[in-house]
C-alpha cells in the first residue's frame, strides 16, 4: 500500500521539503495555533481581571466618592472579579425563574452585588454616599462590559500581528 494516497496522511508533504518554500510561507501565515482548554480559561480569566481592574479604575477616575487604595487594589479586583463571575449565572438563573422581566438588567445588579461585597470584604474600596453607588455600578458595568468584548480583539490582534511579521512574504 502507498503512502502517497489522496485518502491517507502523509507527514512528508506538510513537513517535508516536497512543499515549495512559497506555500510552506502561505501556510505559516493562514496556520491556527491550537489553544487547549486550560489556556483558553486562563486567558478568560485574565480578560475578565483586566476589565474588572479597568472597571473600576474608570469608577475611581470619574467619582470622587469611589476610591480604590492602591495596598488594596488587587485584592479588591479578585474579590469583584470572582463575586461577579459567581452572581451572574445565578442571578440569571433566579431572575429568569422568578422574574423574566428583570432580565436585561441582570449585568447591573450582579456587578452592584459584586462591588458591596467588594466593599464589605476588603479595605481597599470606599464608596461613600448612594448616588456614587447608582453610578459606579453603571460605570463599571459599562467599562467592564466594553472591556470584556474588546480585550480579546486586541490580544488577537496583536498576536496575528506577531504572527505574520515572522512569517516571510510569499514570492511568486
Amino acid at each position: 500500500m502507498t503512502t502517497d494516497s489522496p485518502w491517507t496522511p502523509n507527514p512528508t508533504i506538510f513537513h517535508g521539503s516536497r512543499v515549495p518554500p512559497q506555500l510552506r510561507s502561505l501556510a505559516h501565515r493562514s496556520a491556527r495555533v491550537y489553544v487547549g482548554p486550560m489556556v483558553r480559561l486562563l486567558l478568560r480569566a485574565l480578560i475578565f481581571l483586566a476589565s474588572a481592574a479597568l472597571g473600576l479604575l474608570a469608577a475611581a477616575a470619574a467619582l470622587d466618592d469611589f476610591t480604590v487604595t492602591a495596598s488594596g487594589f488587587i485584592v479588591t479586583v479578585v474579590v469583584f472579579a470572582v463575586a461577579q463571575s459567581v452572581l451572574s449565572p445565578f442571578i440569571l438563573k433566579m431572575s429568569t425563574r422568578y422574574a423574566p422581566a428583570f432580565l436585561g438588567g441582570i449585568g447591573l445588579v450582579s456587578t452592584f452585588v459584586a462591588l458591596l461585597l467588594a466593599h464589605l470584604l476588603t479595605d481597599g474600596l470606599r464608596i461613600d454616599g448612594a448616588a456614587t453607588w447608582v453610578l459606579a455600578t453603571i460605570i463599571v458595568w459599562a467599562v467592564t462590559a466594553l472591556a470584556t468584548f474588546t480585550l480579546p480583539f486586541v490580544l488577537l490582534r496583536e498576536r496575528r500581528r506577531g504572527r505574520t511579521d515572522d512569517a516571510e512574504p510569499a514570492r511568486g
